[in-house]
């Protein structure tokens, strides 16, 4: 992996963008606006939309925010995010087997 420049922000990976689909799906299913959940997650709508679109990903405080200002277990989400990556995984080398 190369070294990143300063000033930089790295692009969203496979797992920042797997959180960020998670985070959108909640704010749909409770009906809010990333506006709002930046509001109680105490971020700009800016800086939180910037990374819901995947234009930056986001970082270990940001998601302990975020599912705290949703009500929701921060270690439960990520690992249900990171077994749904696994599986995904195992079933693409499965398949690649075939």
């Amino acid at each position: 992996m190369e070294p990143m420049p300063r000033g930089s922000t790295p692009e969203s990976g496979p797992f920042a963008r797997a959180i960020s689909e998670e985070v959108r799906v909640a704010l749909a299913r409770r009906r809010l606006t990333v506006k709002q959940l930046a509001q109680k997650a105490g971020m700009s709508p800016s800086y939180l939309g910037k990374r819901l679109r995947d234009e930056s990903p986001l970082n270990a405080n940001d998601l302990e925010a975020i599912w705290l200002a949703l009500g929701e277990d921060p270690v439960s989400v990520t690992r249900k995010v990171l077994d749904s990556m696994e599986a995904n995984y195992r079933a693409n080398v499965e398949q690649d087997r075939h």
